[in-house]
């Protein structure tokens, strides 16, 4: 089937109009996405933006000493290449693959070409690095002001809210990177979540039991970023169950 003629899974794309579309869709190009693929490389130019269509990709912040945390995530509701659309080359932090998935992906040149030709393109793609940045704010305040299981628990609905299914294919030390703790920490709040009915952890799966439970569990910490993406994009983003 012709690029022109797929019908996208992506929500970003599906929201767009039909000119803006035409402009991108000549050189969306499909790849497969498998873990760990690194989509960005911290501090060199990005020659590609992704539009996830499904799987997973974290951006991640590094300090000195190799010290590494999720600052946000990416699926099928949007796209990586933030900096790219902001009119810049490069970010200070990585992208690559937390989930196998596939999506298409764009030339940063071509995107760019794009931008410059169509107002509305922009403005459509800036929208939604608006709604990444309220994710962010919002990871930041989780990481400042929750308690690890209600992190976890706001993590575990985010990654739900963009794959198909209820089981996440995640070990413990994977985590550890994503929550900014150490390993035990992990064990601890999958435990608690675990113990409370809301999830189940077996050799590397985590299996959603009850969302309404994480959605307590998250303690306000999720949410606000969800409501953020349906104000700008249009489409919701949180899953119903």
């Amino acid at each position: 089937m012709p690029t022109e003629d797929r019908q996208y899974r992506n929500a970003l794309l599906k929201s767009m109009d039909a000119k803006d579309l035409a402009l991108l869709a000549p050189h969306l190009e499909h790849v497969t996405l498998d873990i760990p693929y690194e989509i960005e490389k911290a501090h060199e130019p990005a020659d590609y933006v992704v539009f996830l269509e499904s799987g997973l990709a974290s951006i991640v912040a590094r300090l000195s000493g190799g010290r590494d945390i999720e600052v946000g995530i990416a699926g099928r509701e949007g796209m990586t290449g933030a900096a790219i659309v902001l009119g810049g080359e490069q970010s200070p932090n990585m992208t690559f693959m937390q989930v196998s998935g596939s999506g298409f992906r764009i030339s940063s040149a071509k995107l760019q070409e794009a931008i410059d030709a169509s107002s509305t393109l922009r403005a459509r793609l800036l929208a939604y690095i608006q709604a990444f940045m309220a994710q962010m704010s919002s990871t930041v305040l989780a990481n400042g002001h929750s308690k690890l299981e209600e992190r976890l628990a706001r993590w575990l609905l985010m990654v739900h809210d963009r794959m198909d299914g209820n089981t996440i294919s995640l070990t413990h030390e994977f985590l550890s990177i994503m929550l900014g703790v150490r390993r035990p920490g992990v064990t601890v709040a999958v435990h608690i979540l675990e113990g409370k009915g809301y999830i189940r952890a077996n050799r590397g799966q985590i299996t959603i039991l009850n969302r309404k439970g994480l959605i307590e569990e998250a303690n306000g910490s999720y949410g606000a970023a969800e409501e953020e993406y349906l104000r700008l994009i249009g489409t919701p983003l949180s899953r119903q169950q």
